[in-house]
C-alpha cells in the first residue's frame, strides 16, 4: 500500500511557481504512476488545504554527456500543479519563500 508521502515526493521552488502562490496554485513533484485523484487526496491529507483542481505533465530527460563520446539522458520525472480553492487557506511551507 503506499501512502500520501510516496505521492508527494517534493514542492517545486522557482521563480515561476513561487509567482503562482499568489493565486493559490502550487507545484510538486510527484511519482510518475500517481493519477490525480491520488496527487489530489495526498495534498489535502499532508497539508490540510482542499484542492480545487490538478493538472499534470511528464518532465523529459535532458540529454547529458559523461566525457567525450558516451552520452545519456537524465531521469525523467512527472509534475504536478495544484490549484487551492477561494476558501481554503495557504500551504504555509510556501509562505516564507516568497
Amino acid at each position: 500500500m503506499r501512502t500520501v508521502y510516496d505521492v508527494i515526493i517534493r514542492p517545486i521552488v522557482t521563480e515561476q511557481s513561487m509567482e503562482q502562490s499568489d493565486i493559490k496554485k502550487y507545484a510538486f513533484e510527484v511519482a510518475v504512476d500517481a493519477n490525480k485523484i491520488e496527487i489530489k487526496n495526498a495534498v489535502e491529507k499532508i497539508f490540510g488545504v482542499k484542492v480545487e483542481k490538478v493538472t499534470t505533465t511528464h518532465v523529459r530527460g535532458k540529454q547529458r554527456r559523461n566525457g567525450a563520446y558516451p552520452s545519456g539522458f537524465s531521469a525523467g520525472w512527472k509534475k504536478a500543479v495544484v490549484k487551492l480553492t477561494e476558501s481554503s487557506k495557504t500551504i504555509e511551507f510556501f509562505e516564507g519563500m516568497v
